[in-house]
């Protein structure tokens, strides 16, 4: 076995690959730009080798500088993790030059399965279904338009070595065709340093399912179940689950089949994933294989028991595979939500900044373990597991120059209902501030009604928020729950201040048991009883409602049970009251006397500013171009001005017609959130 192997790559996948070679006795080799000096996967490796300055393609997909780190460290393995050179047959042709091991297919296979292109062309002559397109080389916007019209609106414009939602634009006409296509190749060479573009249809109410493959140089291969990643926002995944609530048996196996039939002929080796649309009558077509470690990998790893990381380094290193396709048992039922620094309340448009708090729920290991190629332990109950892959920690910082995902956050249990209950109880416990976030939002797809009943496709997003995403009103019964709980916390901190020492003689203060509780626009009177064990809150209608749990005045997580229920509770302060965060709403829960109450609602309302003639930056970026200049009339959807963040390209529209009166920025300008760009008449 290996003694050392290097880690090409940083992040979340930097550190999970840690972790297994730890569990081997292997030891582990970072390497890191000057913006992730302080980044975890740092601090866990061995060794950590500096490669250069924060853009990618300046460090991580230098293939030289990788190189040379490799060579100072002694290494005698790389796992490329993904993203950056995990899919480029370059480096695999370097390393095998060098004598290093890469953990990953040999380099034909990526060349031949890597590339969308070709993948393409080999699964048709191999007689594998494909979505129609066209899989040429496109020269510029003009012929991207052409091929467009040829193929029939919409179309789905692609980088051919890329992934991640990267260099990827859906086109409904013209117009996007030419813009997708120049954002697109920006995006391709900026992420992976190739900006080839292949032009393809767009299957408008498809499942993406996809199938994980394992195998080994002795012609070994197996299929170890199904990811349903239908779940998406720009071609990004967001929810990741297995099994899939929509395979049968039958369609799983053939398709499990198939992947591992094409993988086997291009003589792959290690683990990858052969990607599916699957439509309503459960025929499927092939998209592309991913020759590397999925995102999502770990919803497998919990289902089948597999450590996947383990088993690429144990092919890597030429052992054969220990696991036969008879030994993989699909168990239990198990849910990723991708964690990103994306604000849902400003279109998801990235955000950065500092981690102030992050304090993600607490691990718990459950669930099914594969010991040889053997099932052990009660695997069909049980509690459920929580696992949460990452790569930051609390105080640091979320950086414009990588991908926004911060950690992935992963329940499993015996059932698809119980592990969806135990990510809606996880994602509420996980405390995260400091930069915008996914979290109110990966809360509300737990609680959608489509999501629960497993029927969507990956329009999901696009048909369930059209408008975006504005937060979550809560059902009148999940209000009254948190009003009680609010009202209870209230007290217990109003007893606390009643008690400060230095107050003055004959001037006791008195907690009453009477108060009002206002939330989501509902206004509650209610009586609380105590005792030891919690407090009875009851309703105007007589209704009780028993709320008990530990929560000190300060705490900003309340885990309590209401109603006999867990309910666990973000908790803020305000004037008067709460910022509560549960469920995906962001609620101002005020808790008052009576008389209180009665003094408030006579309050005038305070209005927000009017920034209606303006555009403001939605996120921390850097103006990649002006569209408009002053005087312009502009129309409803108009181009405005792109921004880059996160490597990603955002085109800023205009909400409404109007004449430009005033631009602040320029090309190459760094702008703040909120920054004004330019002003309207």
């Amino acid at each position: 076995m290996f003694n050392k192997i290097l880690i090409a790559n940083r992040g979340e996948i930097a550190c999970r690959v840690i972790k297994s070679a730890r569990k081997m006795g292997i030891k582990t080799i970072a390497i890191y730009s000057d913006a992730d000096k302080q980044a975890l996967h740092v601090q866990m490796a061995d060794e950590a080798v500096h490669i250069g300055p924060p853009p990618a393609n300046q460090s991580y997909i230098v293939i030289d500088k990788v190189m040379e780190a490799i060579k100072s460290s002694g290494a005698e393995a790389v796992h490329p993790g993904y993203g950056f050179l995990s899919e480029n047959a370059r480096f695999a042709e370097a390393l095998a030059e060098a004598g290093v091991a890469f953990v990953g297919p040999p380099k034909g296979a990526i060349e031949k399965m890597g590339d969308k292109i070709t993948s393409k062309k080999i699964a048709q002559e191999a007689g594998v279904s494909t979505v129609p397109g066209y899989m040429g080389l496109i020269e510029d916007a003009e012929e991207a338009v052409k091929i467009s019209n040829e193929i029939g609106y919409p179309v789905m414009l692609k980088a051919s070595a890329g992934g991640g939602g990267k260099g990827m634009r859906i086109a409904w006409n013209d117009e996007e065709a030419r813009e997708g296509f120049q954002s697109s190749k920006n995006e391709a060479a900026n992420s992976f340093g190739d900006d080839r573009i292949f032009i393809e249809k767009f299957v408008t109410q498809p499942r993406h399912i996809e199938i994980q493959v394992l195998c080994d140089a002795h012609g070994n291969g197996i299929y170890l179940g199904e990811r349903e990643c239908s779940i998406q926002r720009r071609n990004q995944k967001v929810v990741e689950e297995a099994p899939s609530p929509f395979l049968d048996e039958a369609t799983r196996k053939a398709m499990g089949e198939q992947a591992v039939a094409l993988a086997q002929a291009v003589g792959y080796t290690s683990a990858g994933t052969v990607e599916f649309i699957v439509d309503g009558d459960k025929n499927f077509y092939f998209l592309e294989m991913n020759t590397r470690l999925q995102v999502e990998h770990p919803v497998t790893e919990l289902i089948t028991g597999v450590d996947l990381v383990e088993q690429m380094i144990r092919v890597a290193n030429g052992e054969k595979l220990t696991i036969t396709q008879s030994d993989v048992t699909l168990t239990g039922w198990a849910i990723e939500n991708r964690l990103y620094a994306e604000d849902p309340y400003r279109g998801f448009l990235p955000s950065i900044g500092r981690l102030t708090r992050y304090r993600p729920p607490a691990e718990v290991a459950a669930g099914p373990l594969l010991d040889n190629g053997k099932w052990h332990g009660d695997a069909e109950s049980g509690p459920a597991a929580v696992r949460n892959d990452t790569g930051v920690y609390e105080g640091g910082e979320i950086s414009m120059y990588y991908d926004p995902m911060i950690a992935k956050l992963c329940t499993w249990a015996p059932t698809r209902a119980e592990a969806i209950e135990a990510m809606r109880v996880a994602l509420d416990s996980f405390e995260v501030e400091g930069i915008g976030h996914n979290l109110p939002f990966l809360s509300a797809v737990m609680d959608h009604p489509k999501f629960i009943s497993g029927d969507m496709t990956t329009a999901f997003i696009a048909e369930e928020y059209p408008d975006g995403f504005d937060g979550v009103k809560l059902p009148e019964a999940e209000l009254i729950r948190i009003a009680a709980a609010c009202a209870a916390m209230h007290r217990v901190a109003e007893i606390r201040r009643a008690r400060v020492s230095g107050r003055m003689d004959n001037h006791e203060r008195k907690v009453g048991s009477d108060w009002n509780v206002r939330l989501q626009g509902q206004s509650y009177d209610v009586t609380i009883a105590a005792d030891q064990d919690g407090s009875t809150v009851t309703f105007e209608d007589g209704a009780e409602v028993r709320v008990s749990g530990a929560w000190t005045p300060g705490d900003q997580l309340a885990e309590m049970t209401v109603a006999d229920a867990p309910l666990v509770l973000k908790v803020g302060k305000v004037s008067g009251g709460f910022r509560i965060r549960t469920r995906g709403a962001d609620l101002k829960v005020h808790v008052r006397t009576p008389r209180q109450a009665e003094l408030a609602r006579k309050m005038p309302e305070k209005l927000p500013p009017d920034t209606s003639k303006m555009l403001l930056c939605p996120m921390p970026g850097l103006v990649v171009k002006m569209d408009v200049a002053v005087g312009d009339e502009v129309q409803d959807g108009q181009a405005l001005c792109t921004i880059e963040a996160m490597k990603m390209e955002n085109i800023l529209r205009a909400e409404r017609r109007g004449v430009v009166s005033k631009i602040n920025a320029a090309a190459g300008d760094s702008l703040a959130v909120d920054d004004v760009i330019m002003e309207f008449e």
